[in-house]
């Protein structure tokens, strides 16, 4: 549940300000586990189990609207993520290579740049691309909530403990209207991309065994229900506890990661940076194995044999592609804000609320009625809004940026 774009929020807050950066981050936390409530819900519907998101979608929308609309906004979300944890990953290995070799009290390491570090992320991912299925990946993916959990301590340890910096300021002041008005926008996505647990949501329930009655037609609910809470709680302290002391303690002047706007005491950064490397690498192939999953049906379909050379063409053709993509466009805030809006404002907020109305039909007099209509209009600005300040925002560093360096 708990995303590397935690490290993102205190950036959003620069922008949207205390009232209104509390509200809406609460707003979202609210939303987004109501949204997570309905999925769970609707994973059984009249003795049909629905294991994949667009297998709701199309129970809910019919055959061919339910798919050409989840699809793509899935795979926005899956290639969008593995995209960030690439230029992620690749600027921790890039700050730990800068801060640990031998000569960097001095100055005088061997240049090593970011795309280099995103290639040798790219390289381990090749490895455990191997990895089937999400059974095989509980363990890595086990590792890598506790590395979130630990990272995002540290980072609110060490913005706590350091305190409100001197000439911190809590405004605009300096910042160009247009600068503001599409950080807003971009603020929007950035929040909207640390909730990214829709998406796997379906296959993680479809592994709680189920055996539905006719008092229980949807058995598996509670308990997903039980770890979707517990999760949410976690996100709650790792999500507030980052954006508030990071903005505490920098204001304005907190840059898009926050564990680099940190920077002492050192030991302890790049303790965070590891725990940051080991989470992206297991997260990257919880969110490329949908994708994976997909290319097999397809392959399946046209009686393409799926055996291993197979997978190890297919899976590295991805990651190549991804961390191509990566190397690129290195620019971790504004794919937050763009990424987090086109693909998590319609899968995070908007779908599941529509899929709702669609399959339960609520009464205009029901509270559901009105909660899900609130959270369709929220994901819609949000898709909106914050991608254009996330587009904004990758042209305006591009200008100023030396590729593939």
């Amino acid at each position: 549940m708990v995303g590397a774009g935690v490290l993102g929020l205190p950036s959003a807050m620069v922008y949207l300000g205390w009232p209104a950066g509390v509200i809406i981050m609460t707003l979202s936390w609210v939303a987004t586990l109501y949204t997570l409530y309905q999925m769970c819900a609707l994973h059984e519907v009249a003795g049909r189990r629905f294991n994949r998101y667009h297998e709701l979608g199309q129970y809910a929308m019919g055959r061919r609207a339910g798919l050409w609309v989840v699809i793509p906004c899935q795979l926005i979300v899956m290639i969008g993520l593995d995209i960030v944890y690439c230029v992620t990953a690749g600027k921790s290995m890039q700050f730990l290579y800068h801060h640990t070799c031998s000569g960097w009290r001095q100055g005088t390491c061997a240049p090593f740049g970011l795309s280099a570090w995103i290639v040798v992320f790219a390289a381990i991912q090749m490895i455990l691309s191997m990895t089937p299925n999400f059974h095989k990946l509980s363990a890595i993916s086990l590792l890598a909530a506790i590395m979130s959990i630990g990272y995002s301590t540290i980072a609110i340890g060490v913005a706590g403990h350091a305190g409100k910096q001197p000439g911190t300021e809590y405004n605009l002041d300096g910042y160009t209207k247009a600068k503001g008005v599409f950080g807003i926008m971009n603020s929007l996505g950035t929040i909207a991309f640390a909730y990214g647990g829709h998406n796997v949501v379906m296959e993680i329930q479809a592994t709680i065994p189920s055996k539905p009655t006719a008092a229980k037609p949807n058995p598996t609910c509670a308990p997903m229900m039980f770890g979707v809470t517990v999760a949410y709680l976690l996100v709650a302290y790792c999500y507030f506890g980052v954006a508030y002391t990071g903005y505490h303690a920098f204001g304005s002047n907190a840059g898009d990661q926050i564990l680099y706007s940190l920077g002492h005491p050192v030991w302890v950064v790049c303790l965070a940076s590891v725990m940051v490397i080991i989470h992206v690498c297991g997260s990257f192939q919880v969110y490329a194995m949908p994708v994976y999953d997909m290319i097999e049906y397809q392959l399946v379909k046209h009686r393409v044999p799926n055996g291993f050379v197979t997978r190890l063409v297919y899976r590295t053709i991805y990651i190549v592609l991804v961390a191509f993509i990566g190397i690129t466009l290195p620019f971790f805030g504004d794919l937050l804000g763009f990424i987090g809006a086109l693909g998590f404002g319609p899968t995070t907020y908007s779908l599941p609320s529509i899929f709702w109305l669609l399959v339960k039909k609520p009464k205009i007099t029901n509270w559901h009625f009105w909660a899900s209509w609130a959270c369709i209009i929220a994901g819609a600005i949000i898709t909106v809004f914050g991608a254009i300040g996330g587009l904004r925002g990758i042209i305006i560093d591009s200008k100023n940026y030396t590729f593939y360096t």
